[in-house]
C-alpha cells in the first residue's frame, strides 16, 4: 500500500515554494528597475515612455514616432551599457565568491590576488604591442595574462608556505608586477592619445561599449554562473578545507580547474571590455553573507543579482556625479567599496 503525503506535509512544502518564487519575483524585479533607471537617468534624462516606445519598436516592430536621437541614445547606447554593467558586476561578484570558499580568505577577489591586473596587461599587449599577430583578439590576451598571474601568485604563495595569508601577499605582489609591465608597456609603445585613452579603460569605462559586447558579456557572466550553480555543493565543502571536501566525495582537482577556470575567464572577458573594476568581488560576496547567510545555495544566486545592481547604480552615478563628464566607474566603486568594507570588517568583528 503506497503513502500519500499528508496535509500537514503538503502546508509546509507549499510556503517555501512560495517563498522561493516571491524571492525569484523580487530579484527579478528589482534588477529590472535598476536597468530601467540606468537607461532612463542620464546625462539627457528620458521619459520612461520613451524608453518603452524605442523597445517595442525596436523589439516588436510598433512603429510609435520617436525621436530618432533619442531612440539611438536609448538602443545603441544605454541599453549595452547597462546589460554590460550588470553582467560584468555579476561576473566579478561570482568571481568573489568561488575566489573566497576555494582559497577559504575573506581577502579574496580577482582585483587583490592579482588576476585582474594580469588580465590588463594582457589585454594592452594585444592592444599595444601586437602581441599574436592579430590572431589575439582583446578577451583572449587578458584570458593568458589572467591564467599567467594566477600561476605566479599561486607559485610564490606554495614557495612561501601554502597558506592563505601567503596567497594574499603573493597576490599583492603579483598585482604589482603586471601592473608595472602594464604601465611600461603603455610608456614604451603607446602615443599620447592611446596612452591617455588606455589609462581611463583602465580605471573603468563602459562609455565604449555596443551590442557586440553584450553578445560577448552576457554569455560569459551566464556561463559563469551556471558553472558556480552547478557545484553549489562543492562550495560549501570547499568553505571547511580541500580535505573535508574530499571526504564528502567531491573531485577536488578537477572541480578547483573547472572553478578556477570559470573565474579566470570571467574576470578576463569583464576586464577585456570595461577595464579593471576593484571592490565588485570583495564587497558584495560580504555583504550578500551578511544579509542571507555562508550557504551557498543562497550566496550565489544573490551575489549574481546584487553584484549587477551595484554595478549598475555605480554607473548610473558615474555618468552624474559630475555635470558634462563621465568619472571611470572604477573610481566609483572604490569610493562606496573601501569605506563599505571598513564598515563590513567592523560589523564582521562585533558580531564575533
Amino acid at each position: 500500500m503506497t503513502e500519500t503525503a499528508s496535509p500537514a506535509g503538503r502546508l509546509r512544502v507549499r510556503p517555501h515554494l512560495w517563498l522561493l518564487v516571491w524571492r525569484g519575483a523580487f530579484g527579478l524585479g528589482l534588477l529590472l528597475a535598476a536597468i530601467l533607471a540606468g537607461v532612463v537617468i542620464g546625462e539627457t534624462p528620458l521619459p520612461v515612455a520613451t524608453v518603452t516606445a524605442v523597445l517595442a519598436n525596436k523589439l516588436g516592430g510598433a512603429g510609435f514616432p520617436v525621436d530618432p536621437i533619442d531612440a539611438a541614445i536609448v538602443w545603441n547606447y544605454r541599453i549595452p551599457r547597462i546589460l554590460v554593467a550588470a553582467a560584468c558586476g555579476a561576473g566579478l561578484a561570482l568571481s568573489g565568491v568561488v575566489l573566497q570558499a576555494l582559497i577559504r580568505n575573506a581577502l579574496a577577489d580577482p582585483y587583490l590576488l592579482g588576476v585582474s591586473a594580469g588580465a590588463s596587461t594582457g589585454a594592452v599587449a594585444v592592444a599595444i604591442l601586437g602581441v599574436g599577430g592579430g590572431t589575439l583578439g582583446l578577451s583572449t590576451g587578458a584570458f593568458i595574462g589572467a591564467l599567467l598571474a594566477f600561476a605566479l601568485v599561486s607559485t610564490l604563495a606554495r614557495a612561501a608556505g601554502g597558506g592563505s595569508a601567503q596567497l594574499v601577499l603573493a597576490g599583492i605582489a603579483g598585482s604589482q608586477l603586471f601592473n608595472a609591465l602594464t604601465s611600461f608597456f603603455i610608456a614604451k609603445s603607446a602615443n599620447a592619445e592611446q596612452a591617455r585613452g588606455i589609462m581611463f579603460w583602465l580605471l573603468g569605462n563602459l562609455s565604449g561599449v555596443r551590442w557586440p559586447d553584450v553578445a560577448l558579456a552576457g554569455p560569459v557572466a551566464l556561463a559563469g554562473f551556471l558553472a558556480c550553480c552547478w557545484h553549489i555543493r562543492a562550495l560549501d565543502g570547499f568553505a571547511f578545507g580541500a580535505q573535508s571536501a574530499a571526504a564528502l566525495g567531491i573531485p577536488v582537482r578537477r572541480v578547483q580547474a573547472v572553478l578556477i577556470g570559470a573565474t579566470t575567464l570571467m574576470t578576463a572577458v569583464m576586464v577585456s571590455l570595461v577595464g579593471s573594476i576593484g571592490f565588485v568581488g570583495l564587497v558584495i560576496p560580504h555583504a550578500v553573507r551578511l544579509a542571507v547567510g555562508p550557504r551557498h545555495g543562497r550566496l550565489v544566486p544573490w551575489s549574481a543579482l546584487a553584484g549587477a545592481v551595484f554595478l549598475i547604480v555605480a554607473d548610473i552615478a558615474s555618468r552624474m556625479l559630475i555635470p558634462g563628464q563621465v568619472v571611470s566607474i572604477g573610481v566609483v566603486t572604490a569610493l562606496v567599496g573601501a569605506p563599505g568594507f571598513a564598515l563590513i570588517l567592523i560589523r564582521s568583528r562585533r558580531r564575533g
